[in-house]
């Protein structure tokens, strides 16, 4: 199994994924292609005595900025490390994609590069979120904003088979976002994708709120891309000031200080629940095979996991069972 990685995508790159690399190459039984300008990545490593024999490196002149038009990938960028990636990827001499780059640019080109599932209409992108109890799948997360209702009842028949393949989650609940929990609450997209999914081959338990993403409550959460991105924006703004809080809180003065000591191990695990690093990134679901965006401000740690969740995806068969589900819906219902 070949992993092959945008070594030039993220805020911290190239040096954190070359530290994620390496770590990675050491722990599991894969190859690890890094893409990007060799000298560089050369340079870096030896700056910060790594030492990355064991990793490939395939030569990709220029890098596609995050303020350059997505689809500059398949028009005047095809020679930047993610478009060289992809094109890698599709040719078959890799297995799995990753980049912490520009999340516009890695939907083009894994919509027109890597290309999609058969009968899939659009790639939506699925990060895994935390909970009180266990994570969810939100999908789609902004990559498609303008949605009809065959998008996301294929999204939820997508993100149900990789929460049970890769997550090890039996029969996942799937929900639909919604502002109530009623059948008759929402847009006309809302309406119709409940009328969709309730005749769909998924354990659909109906509409969830809002405020009832972080018990637990669903499995699988899907939204046309504006709703879903504006959920995961608020998530992670909502995640890092409870961390600020806690952190003032249990820093406040001498009797709080001791306090943080005596509870400091539960303090740390739930900070690592929280922490988006330890989930790796949000696979690009509808794909042929395997993209994963890694978060932009990713470290070394986050790249690990992302090339892990890779590794994991892979080897998983999950999207064979997602081209099989696609299949099987009826061609009235798509």
């Amino acid at each position: 199994m070949n992993i092959v990685i945008d070594a030039f995508g993220g805020d911290n790159a190239p040096l954190e994924v070359i530290k994620g690399a390496v770590r990675a190459k050491s722990d599991f039984d894969v190859d690890i292609t890094l893409v990007g300008d060799e000298t560089k990545i050369k340079k870096c490593a030896e700056d910060n005595n790594i030492i990355i024999s064991a990793l490939n490196i395939r030569q990709a002149d220029t890098v596609i900025d995050v303020c350059e038009a997505p689809t500059d990938i398949i028009k005047t960028k095809k020679d930047c490390s993610m478009a060289v990636g992809m094109k890698m990827l599709a040719d078959g001499e890799g297995d799995a994609f990753l980049s912490a780059g520009s999340t516009g640019a890695l939907v083009v080109g894994g919509t027109f590069i890597v290309k999609r599932i058969k009968g899939v209409k659009r790639a939506a992108l699925a990060p895994v979120l935390p909970t009180s109890t266990t994570p969810f799948m939100l999908l789609d997360a902004g990559a498609n904003t303008d949605c009809r209702p065959e998008m996301l009842q294929q999204w939820a028949i997508m993100g149900s088979a990789y929460m049970n393949k890769i997550m090890g989650v039996e029969n996942p609940v799937v929900s639909l976002a919604n502002i109530g929990a009623e059948e008759s609450k929402g847009r006309e997209l809302e309406l119709e994708t409940y009328r969709l999914l309730k005749e769909t081959p998924v354990n659909f338990s109906g509409n969830i709120e809002a405020r009832d993403l972080p018990t637990g409550a669903a499995d699988v959460v899907v939204a046309d891309g504006y709703v879903g991105n504006m959920l995961l924006k608020l998530y992670e703004g909502m995640g890092k000031f409870m961390s600020r809080e806690l952190k003032g809180i249990l820093l406040d003065g001498a009797l709080s200080k001791l306090a943080a000591l005596l509870i400091l191990k539960k303090v740390k695990a739930f900070r690592k629940r929280m922490d988006y690093s330890e989930y790796g990134g949000s696979p690009l679901l509808g794909t042929a095979k395997p993209v994963i965006k890694a978060h932009g401000s990713s470290n070394a740690n986050a790249f690990y996991n992302a090339i892990r969740q890779a590794y994991k995806f892979t080897s998983s068969g999950a999207i064979e069972e997602m081209e099989k589900a696609i299949s099987s819906v009826k061609p009235k219902q798509q």
